[in-house]
C-alpha cells in the first residue's frame, strides 16, 4: 500500500504539477483600450409642395438637403484632440426654373489641447479651421456668371489660445489672442474683381490689366468661438455655434460674425425635424444684387438663412 501511494505521489509530482502550472501561465490577453471616440451622422432632408387645380395658385417645388457630421475625439489624461468634419449640400427645383442651390458648405475643425491636471477645465489649445464649398454659386436667376466657386472663397483659421470645456453644461469656449485668417480666392476672374476682400486687379486707361488680383489675403486678429448643445426639452436639442473674429491691422473692432442656431426635434432613432438660422456678417464680403437684369455689387450686408426640414438621419 505504501509503495502504491509513493508511485502515485511521484506521478502527481512529475505529470500533474506541470499541467497545473501551465494553466496559470497561459492566460487570455486583455482587451485593448482605445482613447478615441467617434461619431458619424449622415442625413437627408426633403420638402415638397404640389398643386392640382389650386384656385389660389402656386408653384410646384421640391427641395433636398444632404448633410453629414463626422467626429473624432481623443482624450487621455491631460490631453484632448477634437476633430470634426461637416458638410451640407442642398438644391431646390421649381416649375419653370432650373435647379438652384440652397446650401453648400464644407467645414473641417481641429482643436488640440493640454491642461496641467485632470481637474482643470482650461486647456492650452491650438485650433485649425478650414471652410469652403463644393460647387458654383449664383445670384439667381442670373446663371451666366458665378459669384463663388470651390476654393473661391476658402477660409483657413490657425491660432493658439485657451479653451474652456464644461462637460456637465455641454459648453465649450475658445479664446485666441493670436489667430491668422487666410482668405483664398483661387478663381482668376473673382480674384481680379477683388471678391471676398482680396486685392483686386489694376487696369490701365484702355482696360488692360497692369497687375493681377491677389488670390489670397492674410489677417491677424482675435478669435472667439462658443459651442453649446443640450436637451432643452424632452427629445428637443438646441445647438448654438458662434464665431467672432476681429483683425488687428485692418479696422480693429469691426467684428466678423458667424452664428448658427439649430433646434433638432427627434421623432425616433432615424426621423428628425430641424429648425435653424444662420447669420453671417463679414465686412470684406460685398453683396451682389440683380437690378434690371444686371448684376451689381453693393456694400456688405447682414446675411441670414432660415432652415426648416424633416428627414432621415443615420448614425454609425
Amino acid at each position: 500500500m505504501k509503495k502504491k501511494l509513493l508511485v502515485f505521489a511521484l506521478a502527481l509530482f512529475f505529470y500533474g504539477l506541470p499541467a497545473f502550472s501551465q494553466t496559470k501561465i497561459i492566460t487570455s490577453l486583455p482587451d485593448s483600450t482605445s482613447h478615441w471616440k467617434k461619431e458619424n451622422k449622415v442625413g437627408f432632408d426633403i420638402s415638397e409642395i404640389a398643386f392640382v387645380n389650386w384656385s389660389a395658385g402656386g408653384v410646384n417645388s421640391v427641395s433636398g438637403l444632404l448633410k453629414g457630421q463626422f467626429t473624432r475625439l481623443y482624450e487621455y489624461k491631460n490631453t484632448k484632440w477634437h476633430n470634426e468634419l461637416l458638410f451640407k449640400y442642398g438644391v431646390n427645383k421649381q416649375d419653370g426654373n432650373g435647379i438652384q442651390k440652397t446650401d453648400d458648405a464644407l467645414h473641417l475643425n481641429s482643436t488640440f489641447g493640454f491642461r496641467n491636471d485632470t481637474i482643470s477645465r482650461w486647456y492650452y489649445s491650438a485650433k485649425f479651421n478650414f471652410n469652403t464649398q463644393f460647387t458654383n454659386g449664383y445670384a439667381y436667376p442670373n446663371r451666366d456668371k458665378a459669384i463663388s466657386k470651390l476654393f473661391a472663397p476658402a477660409y483657413v483659421f490657425l491660432g493658439s489660445g485657451a479653451e474652456y470645456v464644461n462637460k456637465e453644461a455641454k459648453l465649450t469656449l475658445y479664446i485666441s489672442p493670436l489667430t491668422f485668417k487666410t482668405t483664398f480666392v483661387l478663381d482668376r476672374r473673382l480674384a481680379n474683381e477683388g471678391a471676398f476682400g482680396v486685392t483686386k486687379a489694376v487696369y490701365d486707361d484702355t482696360g488692360n490689366i497692369v497687375s493681377l488680383g491677389r488670390k489670397t489675403r492674410t489677417e491677424m486678429g482675435f478669435l472667439f468661438t462658443c459651442n453649446h448643445k443640450d436637451e432643452i426639452f424632452r427629445n428637443i436639442f438646441m445647438e448654438n455655434r458662434l464665431v467672432l473674429y476681429s483683425d488687428y491691422i485692418n479696422k480693429f473692432g469691426n467684428v466678423d460674425v458667424d452664428w448658427q442656431l439649430q433646434l433638432d426635434l427627434v421623432v425616433n432613432q432615424y426621423v428628425k425635424a430641424t429648425i435653424g438660422t444662420h447669420l453671417m456678417y463679414d465686412d470684406d464680403i460685398k453683396a451682389k444684387e440683380n437690378i434690371d437684369g444686371v448684376q451689381v455689387t453693393v456694400g456688405p450686408k447682414v446675411q441670414l438663412k432660415q432652415i426648416l426640414g424633416v428627414g432621415l438621419e443615420y448614425s454609425f
